[in-house]
């Protein structure tokens, strides 16, 4: 066992006196050591009840003849984090879990980890360290929040930011406002739409990391406590046959977590994650994979706030195994790859029925017979750029219209709320992507003020940043290269015209080419005064179509002129 070089032989006297000085004994000590990794924190609606979750975790853990032992990971919500600074620190915190997680897990030697997250980055962050740590690693979630009811209709975190612009345009008064405040997030845990924390606790499922029911569980169901207790006993059935992480996330894995992630409708943001928890394994898996896949598998699913149904609609129908099922029995999922049940997922396949043909579309009666998500590529986005186009309109898919240019967020939600923006317009933010932000904020601002002002399906948004998975119509985000080192997005200009056609993948700069060489030519990186750990981050971030991952600088170079 890997702890044993703490807790074996003379030399290690030291090291038992400390663990005997929290109370541990000897018969503790003579099992494996399982972290249990405790994202709980006051601050966030998806974690306020993760204590619970990690005590179901250490009760079976013990039941399987573990030790378990708990230490914290730092999160952020994403909601409360929007429209500030705050968001400048969302995508960056993914990389300290990461780390933090290796730390703990390295420096006390454990055997084996439960990792218990709900949020969005927080989801990623401790794949990414199963990946890079590989020892016997399960993840369980907190689950997904019920959904709330106005007006005997259901509702979400996205309809109280979009009540935010219904009320600027006078569309909605001050009690309608205090209405969505009041019974938009009914409960604890992670928002109830196919928003990213839901996308990433579904694929983390999909991809064999999660028991199934790990996505779709509701945080307040006694079933979840349950799947807690059951992955503390599975974490020491991964222990004593070794099955680690990388035996799990191999390729084939990857490939049906994205043709899971393109049939549910997923948030954008799941490319950003799955290719960086595959980076860490050694796997690429670049955009045009994503768009091959994405072409072959149809959109099944359209859950809030892409559609009426939310997660706990997606569990009444039987939840991510019985959306495999409907893709397996077409020939698009590989049901040989081992999970952390320790048996080919195939298995629990197997045992899935599909109840809810409404939330669940049977396979050769899709929403689309293309995927939720599209890469699009053209001169303003050389190395790609992602859209959620199960949220798109028919009416957006294909569109051409002036650039209203926007250098940052705050400017452009200035400019709808000053009904600035005309039909037909596509505004363009940069200089929010990995480097430029930095952080690569989540631009559910501006969205939720168009969605509630009523404007989503007139005017299109297109940025470096990214969108939350609460974002809907036509969101183009993610544009590589992005603004702050060079990439095309920094050279429109006010009217010019932009060319967006997402059924073919394109995003074009209608202007010749001499004249952007002329910009270029004028073109000067902007000067950052960003300090303290973002400083750090933007020199060594990634562009976006890797992952926005930490790479060396010298694999990372700045194309200022």
């Amino acid at each position: 066992m890997n702890s044993d070089i703490v807790k074996k032989g003379p030399a290690r006297t030291p090291h038992r006196s400390l663990f005997k000085a929290m109370g541990y004994t000897d018969y503790e000590l003579n099992h494996p050591f399982i972290g249990v990794v405790n994202a709980y924190s006051e601050v966030v609606p998806g974690h306020i009840h993760l204590n619970n979750i990690a005590q179901a975790v250490k009760t079976g853990i013990v039941q399987a003849g573990g030790t378990p032992m708990e230490f914290p990971a730092i999160g952020v919500c994403d909601g409360i984090a929007m429209g500030h600074t705050g968001m400048k620190y969302s995508l960056p915190s993914r990389e300290l879990i990461a780390d933090s997680i290796e730390t703990m897990a390295l420096a006390h030697a454990f055997d084996g980890l439960v990792l218990v997250p709900n949020c969005d980055k927080i989801v990623p962050g401790m794949l990414m360290a199963a990946a890079r740590l590989n020892i016997p690693s399960i993840m369980i979630s907190g689950g997904p929040m019920l959904s709330g009811k106005i007006d005997g209709k259901p509702v979400s975190l996205s309809n109280a930011f979009e009540a935010v612009g219904a009320y600027n345009a006078g569309i909605i008064d001050d009690c309608a406002l205090k209405e969505n405040e009041n019974n938009t997030c009914p409960t604890c845990g992670s928002c109830a739409g196919m928003y990213t924390a839901n996308s990433m606790n579904c694929l983390a499922e999909a991809i064999g990391m999660g028991l199934p029911g790990n996505g779709t569980i509701p945080a307040v169901y006694s079933e979840r406590i349950r799947l807690a207790k059951q992955a503390g006993q599975a974490i020491m059935g991964l222990v004593i046959n070794n099955i680690c992480p990388r035996d799990i996330m191999t390729y084939d894995a990857f490939i049906n977590a994205l043709t899971v992630d393109m049939a549910m409708g997923a948030s954008t943001n799941t490319i950003l994650h799955l290719t960086a928890i595959a980076h860490e394994v050694g796997i690429a898996l670049p955009l045009s994979l994503v768009e091959e896949i994405s072409r072959r598998t149809p959109n099944l699913c359209k859950l809030a706030p892409s559609g009426i149904y939310h997660i706990e609609d997606l569990y009444h129908a039987g939840g991510i195994m019985a959306l495999l099922k409907e893709l397996y029995n077409k020939g698009l999922i590989n049901p040989n790859q081992i999970s952390v049940t320790g048996q080919p997922i195939g298995n629990s396949i197997d045992c899935a029925n599909n109840t809810g043909r409404n939330v669940i579309k049977p396979f050769d009666d899709p929403y689309s017979h293309e995927g939720g998500i599209a890469v699009l590529y053209g001169n303003i986005a050389e190395h790609g750029s992602v859209v959620k186009r199960s949220a798109v309109s028919k009416d957006r898919l294909k569109t051409e219209g002036p650039a209203r240019v926007f250098e940052c967020e705050e400017d452009c939600v200035k400019a709808i709320y000053a009904n600035m923006l005309n039909k037909g317009d596509v505004a363009v933010i940069r200089y929010e992507g990995p480097k430029g932000g930095p952080g690569m904020r989540e631009m559910l601002s501006p969205t939720s003020a168009l969605a509630g002002m009523g404007l989503d399906g007139d005017i299109s948004l297109i940025t470096d940043g990214r969108f939350s998975g609460a974002t809907r119509g036509a969101c183009i985000g993610h544009i590589s290269p992005e603004a702050y080192i060079g990439g095309n997005i920094a050279l429109i200009e006010n009217n010019d015209l932009i060319e967006i056609d997402i059924n073919a993948g394109v995003l074009n700069l209608l202007v010749p080419n001499e004249i952007l060489n002329e910009r270029r030519g004028k073109w000067r990186q902007p000067e950052s005064d960003i300090s303290g750990w973002l400083k750090r981050y933007q020199k060594l971030v990634g562009g976006a179509e890797r992952g926005a991952i930490l790479v060396a600088t010298s694999e990372n170079p700045i194309c200022a002129s």
